[in-house]
């Protein structure tokens, strides 16, 4: 009869798994978790921590009259948010920026009028455009369109234009919706009489080099699907792009709506009045110089210059302002230069300075 062998088998330890050739993930450290934090909340939420902890410190009254003149600025505007992130959204999960590649295959002129509108009218900002604009400028698209496009994208864009007509009425969104476009315009113009000029001649990156054989036309670009929702990944997409519009637009907007309280509390009227005023032949000079190193972004602009304007600014210093900003912001200007060389780049700044200026005092004209 056969004997059953009770012997107790050996541990046998764990196989490593960097045996089998996988790398182990080390675990996320206290301070990893606290920089990510830190990152996820960005300028304007630490921005807004770094002011109220310092009137909380020195004027508690100023502390709570600013966090309540924010939360109910927030508060009112919020509906205006909700309804543009809706549509820039909808917009992105449609691949509605399939459409903008059609905006540069025309005629020179044709080109460089519809990627104007397409800029002012496109729900994207200056740098979620920079792999679009790439992939165009590689393909041998000229850059007279192009530039027309990254001029005006910065200006306006659907939700820029709620926002504004919330924040600063519907004549001020629809005249700054006409100066993104002209000044689109403008910059396409001029660099295309500087192209055929032999003046504009290897003034972008590698990146962004048209490739041998390059044949002047994009590659073609995939359907645009209205009806988004009816499909699960571009469902993902709208909600993706909702929410971090969201977050964006929320975090800006709340940091600029502190940011005007305290310009209402410490700010004389007189102050502004005096250099900004209309009284003030250099007002517009000035805001137009001052807006361009002094710059948040789009949508913290609004509520400042809504207080400004409040405090005695006249409405066209205040857009030269916001259109010199948008063009020369941070996130605008790197979008360029990662893309275009010394020339071209100065080219950028100095058509959003000028045509900043002589779109706002068109409109002081008229005022």
């Amino acid at each position: 009869m056969a004997t059953i062998d009770t012997t107790p088998e050996p541990d046998i330890e764990p196989v490593p798994a960097s045996c089998y050739g996988a790398t182990a993930v080390p675990r996320a450290t206290l301070a990893d978790r606290s920089r990510a934090v830190a990152r996820a909340a960005g300028a304007p939420v630490w921005g807004m921590a770094a002011i109220l902890a310092l009137l909380a410190l020195t004027t508690e009254s100023q502390a709570m009259a600013s966090a309540a003149f924010t939360i109910e600025a927030f508060i009112n505007i919020l509906p205006f948010i909700l309804a543009s992130v809706a549509i820039a959204a909808g917009l992105t999960a449609a691949g509605a920026n399939n459409m903008v590649a059609t905006a540069f295959t025309a005629r020179p002129v044709t080109a460089i009028v519809t990627a104007s509108l397409f800029g002012a009218l496109s729900p994207f900002c200056s740098c979620g455009v920079v792999p679009l604009v790439a992939s165009l400028l590689v393909a041998g698209v000229p850059i007279a369109p192009v530039l027309a496009f990254c001029i005006a994208s910065p200006i306006m864009d659907p939700e820029m234009f709620i926002l504004t007509a919330a924040g600063l009425g519907l004549e001020f969104a629809v005249v700054k919706t006409i100066a993104a476009v002209g000044m689109g315009m403008f910059a396409g113009f001029l660099a295309l009489a500087l192209s055929r000029a032999g003046l504009l001649s290897n003034v972008l990156k590698p990146i962004a080099t048209p490739s041998c054989g390059a044949g002047g036309a994009p590659h073609r670009a995939k359907p645009t699907v209205w009806r988004f929702w009816r499909q699960v990944d571009r469902r993902a997409t709208f909600r993706e792009a909702a929410l971090g519009n969201f977050i964006f637009l929320g975090r800006w907007l709340m940091f600029a709506f502190l940011l005007e309280s305290l310009m209402l509390a410490y700010v004389p009227d007189t102050l502004v009045a005096t250099w900004l005023g209309s009284g003030n032949d250099w007002a517009l000079p000035l805001a137009v110089a001052v807006g361009v190193p002094a710059y948040l972004n789009g949508y913290a602009a609004i509520p400042l210059v809504g207080g400004m304007i409040e405090l005695g600014m006249s409405p066209a210093t205040g857009m030269g302002f916001m259109l010199a900003g948008s063009v020369t912001s941070i996130p605008a200007a790197i979008a360029i230069w990662s893309l275009a060389r010394m020339r071209l780049f100065a080219l950028y700044v100095a058509v959003g300075g000028i045509g900043a200026l002589m779109a706002a005092a068109s409109w002081q004209a008229v005022l």
